[in-house]
């Protein structure tokens, strides 16, 4: 239950976070760990934020809400830019007010700067953004295409451009944005910015799974997204004037769904698209997670949700976060 765990029994309580690729069952995961420890979630997922975009980024179900308190889901409006800072400031502050209560914070999700900037206290790089650099380069992508500019952020900084999505036009101007303007990529600035970690002691568990099984799992998700409704949900978006330029249209599942909804392709077509771009991008979600040694990595190929969550709860008595009394 929610109120399982009072701050007298959680006396070693220290964030923890659950991260993976996409499709990888994190959400569950967390729920039955929250529900049996009285942890809250904090959704660390750069497409969950945005209200009314439920569908296409897989939001927790209602059943999963009913089991668990989550935190940064639905805090910003499609077209309002939400950025690694808000992240890392909205997530530290509920943070640091569970650990005041002696809650367990669970940090739960696949984007890994968003984890990343919290844990390890990374000072986000500037340079200050430059508005006649920034319409320069966005006025290219709409003539060049998407790709070819993924393709040039990849000719300066392959680093970050293996993290971000060709589709992800926004992020993808600011990275060539920061390179044009301080001549430096963005991974190196980010590397030389880290501050202290914020949380040293922070604990950080990874889900896998065999390669075939995941892309597997990605398909279905797929295509559980359109039976639910996908197609409409980004109707409705574009209804209310939220063109594909607004940051929250970048996201997997929406552009390309735009994209058939304005007659630029058939369903079957933007289905196929969605499911590719999407086996890549859980690719380079485990590019990123594989280079931290930290990640205590669980194979869940034959365990199911109830089951990783016992091996992580058990890692989490053996280094002294829980009390003895909980559970």
């Amino acid at each position: 239950m929610r109120d399982g765990v009072s701050g007298e029994q959680s006396v070693g309580v220290r964030p923890v976070a659950i991260v993976g690729p996409t499709a990888s069952g994190k959400t569950a995961v967390a729920c039955e760990l929250a529900e049996r420890l009285g942890a809250e979630i904090i959704s660390a997922d750069s497409m969950a934020v945005y209200r009314g975009m439920d569908i296409g980024t897989a939001k927790p179900t209602s059943s999963e809400r009913a089991r668990a308190v989550f935190h940064l889901i639905d805090v910003a409006d499609p077209d309002e830019p939400f950025t690694v800072v808000d992240f890392q400031e909205r997530a530290v502050a509920v943070i640091d007010e569970l650990l005041g209560r002696g809650r367990l914070p669970l940090i739960v999700g696949g984007t890994g700067l968003y984890i990343r900037a919290v844990l390890d206290g990374l000072n986000i790089p500037g340079p200050e953004p430059d508005p006649e650099v920034r319409e320069r380069l966005r006025r290219e992508a709409e003539e060049l295409g998407s790709e070819a500019m993924h393709s040039r952020l990849a000719e300066v900084d392959p680093e970050t451009a293996a993290r971000l999505h060709p589709n992800n036009t926004r992020r993808v101007i600011r990275a060539l944005e920061v390179y044009e303007q301080s001549g430096r990529p963005m991974s190196e600035i980010l590397r030389a910015t880290k501050a202290p970690p914020r949380y040293p002691d922070a604990l950080e568990f990874g889900l896998t799974m065999d390669r075939e099984t995941l892309y597997r799992r990605v398909e279905e998700r797929v295509d559980l997204m359109i039976a639910q409704g996908l197609v409409d949900e980004v109707a409705g978006l574009l209804e209310k004037d939220y063109t594909t330029e607004a940051p929250a249209m970048q996201g997997l599942g929406y552009k390309e769904i735009a994209a058939y909804l304005q007659g630029k392709c058939d369903l079957a077509g933007a289905v196929d698209l969605l499911k590719q771009s999407t086996r890549r991008f859980a690719k380079r979600q485990y590019t990123w997670f594989r280079a931290d040694a930290r990640i205590h990595w669980i194979n869940i190929d034959a365990l199911s949700a109830t089951e990783a969550a016992s091996i992580i709860e058990a890692k989490l008595r053996d280094e002294g976060v829980l009390g003895q009394d909980v559970g």
